[in-house]
C-alpha cells in the first residue's frame, strides 16, 4: 500500500509533463523553431558531451595517478580531490566570473604589469560553462575510477607486463577496458548534472533547455509551453540514465573481486613527481581552494562593510527550516518505502521502489513544472507545499538508499521474534527497528537536508512570494554581478556541502582515504 502511494506521488509530475502534449502550444513552438530552438538543443547536447569528455579525462587521469604512483602530496590529494563535490556549479561559476572577468583581480593585475591593453582572451560561454562544470563534476568519475583501478589489483598489471606490455600499454589495453563500466557510469552522472543545471548557464548567459524553461515560464508566462519544453529535457535525462544503466550491466569488463594483492604504487622522482603533484594541485586549486578562498575574502569584505546583518540570519534560518522539513518528509517516505519492501520483497514492490527513486536522475526544472499541475488542482500554488513536494520527488533516492542499507543490516529473525511475542508490524517498527535505525535515519536526514539546501531550479520556479533560500539569494545577487553580496550565502552552501563528504569518510573510510 505504502509503495503504491509513493509511486503515485512520484509519477504524477512525470505524467503531467507528458500529458502536456495533449494541447501543443503551437504559437510558442513556432516562435522557438524560427528563432532559437536549434541553438538551445544544440547547446544542451554539446554541453553534456563536453562535460562528459572533460570529466572522463580529468577524473580518470587523477585516479590513475593516485592509485599507481607515489609522489609528493599523494596522501592528501587522494581524499582531497573529492572536495569539489561540495561546491555547487553555480557557486564556482560566479567565483570564476568575479575573479577572471575584465574588472576582476586577475585582469586588473595583468593590466598593472603589462599595460592598459593587456587582457585575457574571452572564452565562448559554452566552453567556459563546460570547464566550470568539469572542475565540479570530475569527482564522479574520479571516485568510481579509483575504486575500479584498485579492485583490479596487482595481478592485472603483472599479466599484462608478462606479455611484454609497458605500464602505459597495460593501462591503455587492459586496465581501461576493464574499468569501462565505472568510467561510463561516472561520466553519465556528470552529464546528467550538466543537463539539469540552471544556475551556472544562467550566470554565463548560455542558453540551454533548463534555462529556456525558466525564460518561457517567467518571461512568456506560458506554463504549458514550459511544460512541453521540459519534456525534451526529460528525454535527455532518461536517455542518459538508460545509457548509464546499460553500461553498468556490462559485467564482463569487470572483475567480481580483487585477484591477488593490491598494486604497489611506483615512486616518481624529479620532473615526473613534480608534474603529478602540479596536476593534482592545479585541479584541486581551481575546483575547491580558489572558490573557498575567494568566497572567504569577499565575505570578510562584506562583513567589515556591514553588508550582512539580520537579513542574512533570517535567510539562513528560513533555508534551514525549509531544508529540515524536507529532510524529515523524505526520511518518513523513504522509511515507509523501505519497510514495505522488507515486509513484501516481491518483484512488484522492487519495481515500485526503483521507479519511486528515479526522481534523483531528473532535472529539478522538469519536476517543478510537473509538480505545478497537482498543486494547482489542490489550490496550493505559490505555497511552500509545492516546494516540499518537489524536494521529496527529487531527493527521495538519497534518503531511501541510506535507510534501506541500514534496514538490511537488521536480521529478519528480529521481526520473527517480535511477532512471536504478539507484537504487530507497526509496533515492531517503532519498538525494534527504529532504535536500531537511528544512525541510518539521521544520516539520511542530513544528506537530504544538504541536497535541498543546494537545489536551485525547483525552488526558483515554485517558491511562494517572499520566500528566499541561500541558493535563491546567490542567484539573485550574482545575476546583478554583486559578488560580495553573494559570497556569504554561497560560502554557507559550500560549508554545508562538506557535511556529506565528512559522513562518507566516517561511514566508508575506504572511499575517500
Amino acid at each position: 500500500m505504502a509503495a503504491g502511494a509513493i509511486v503515485a506521488l512520484v509519477a504524477v509530475p512525470l505524467v503531467v509533463v507528458l500529458l502536456s502534449w495533449r494541447e501543443p502550444a503551437g504559437a510558442v513552438w513556432a516562435h522557438l523553431w524560427r528563432t532559437q530552438l536549434a541553438e538551445i538543443v544544440g547547446n544542451t547536447v554539446l554541453l553534456a558531451a563536453g562535460v562528459g569528455a572533460g570529466t572522463l579525462v580529468v577524473g580518470t587521469t587523477l585516479a590513475w595517478l593516485v592509485v599507481s604512483y607515489q609522489f609528493p602530496g599523494r596522501a592528501i590529494f587522494e581524499w582531497a580531490l573529492a572536495l569539489p563535490l561540495a561546491v555547487p556549479a553555480y557557486v564556482i561559476g560566479f567565483v570564476f566570473l568575479g575573479v577572471f572577468d575584465y574588472a576582476g583581480p586577475v585582469q586588473s593585475a595583468l593590466r598593472g604589469w603589462l599595460g592598459p591593453g593587456a587582457r585575457l582572451p574571452e572564452l565562448p560561454s559554452g566552453l567556459a560553462v563546460a570547464i566550470v562544470m568539469t572542475l565540479v563534476f570530475y569527482p564522479y568519475v574520479y571516485l568510481l575510477a579509483r575504486t575500479a583501478f584498485r579492485e583490479q589489483g596487482l595481478a592485472t598489471l603483472e599479466v599484462a607486463r608478462s606479455l611484454g606490455r609497458s605500464r602505459a600499454q597495460a593501462f591503455r589495453e587492459v586496465v581501461l577496458p576493464m574499468a569501462r563500466p565505472s568510467l561510463a557510469a561516472g561520466a553519465s552522472l556528470a552529464m546528467m548534472e550538466a543537463v539539469a543545471d540552471f544556475g551556472t548557464v544562467a550566470t554565463f548567459g548560455h542558453r540551454t533547455l533548463t534555462e529556456s524553461i525558466y525564460r518561457v515560464w517567467t518571461g512568456m508566462f506560458d506554463r504549458v509551453a514550459a511544460t512541453q519544453l521540459a519534456s525534451l529535457l526529460l528525454l535527455f535525462a532518461l536517455g542518459l540514465l538508460a545509457l548509464e544503466r546499460a553500461l553498468r550491466r556490462r559485467r564482463r569488463f569487470t572483475q567480481s573481486q580483487r585477484r591477488g594483492p593490491a598494486a604497489v604504487p611506483v615512486r616518481l622522482r624529479g620532473l615526473p613527481a613534480a608534474g603529478a603533484s602540479a596536476a593534482c594541485g592545479l585541479v584541486l586549486g581551481l575546483g575547491f581552494v580558489l572558490p573557498l578562498v575567494q568566497l572567504t575574502a569577499w565575505a570578510l569584505t562584506g562583513v567589515r562593510a556591514g553588508e550582512f546583518g539580520r537579513d542574512f540570519g533570517h535567510l539562513l534560518w528560513s533555508s534551514f527550516v525549509l531544508a529540515g522539513t524536507a529532510g524529515a518528509l523524505i526520511c518518513a517516505v523513504a522509511l515507509a518505502l523501505a519497510y514495505a519492501a522488507r515486509l513484501r520483497p516481491s518483484a512488484g514492490v522492487r519495481f515500485a521502489t526503483q521507479f519511486a527513486c528515479m526522481g534523483y536522475a531528473l532535472p529539478g526544472a522538469v519536476i517543478a513544472v510537473g509538480v505545478l499541475g497537482p498543486v494547482a488542482w489542490l489550490a496550493l500554488t505559490g505555497s511552500a507545499v509545492a516546494v516540499l513536494y518537489a524536494y521529496v520527488v527529487r531527493f527521495l533516492a538519497v534518503g531511501h538508499q541510506t535507510i534501506e542499507a541500514s534496514l538490511a543490516k537488521i536480521p529478519t529473525t528480529f521481526d520473527e521474534a517480535s511477532h512471536s511475542l504478539g507484537v504487530g508490524t507497526t509496533a515492531t517498527l517503532r519498538r525494534v527497528h527504529l532504535p536500531l535505525l537511528r544512525h541510518g535515519v539521521l544520516t539520511a536526514f542530513i544528506l537530504a537536508w544538504v541536497e535541498t539546501m543546494k537545489e536551485l531550479p525547483a525552488t526558483l520556479l515554485l517558491r511562494p512570494l517572499g520566500l528566499k533560500t541561500l541558493a535563491i539569494e546567490v542567484w539573485e545577487r550574482t545575476s546583478e554581478s554583486l559578488w560580495v553580496d553573494a559570497s556569504l550565502p554561497a560560502l554557507a552552501i559550500v560549508l554545508v556541502g562538506l557535511v556529506p563528504l565528512y559522513l562518507t569518510t566516517r561511514l566508508s573510510p575506504g572511499l575517500l582515504r
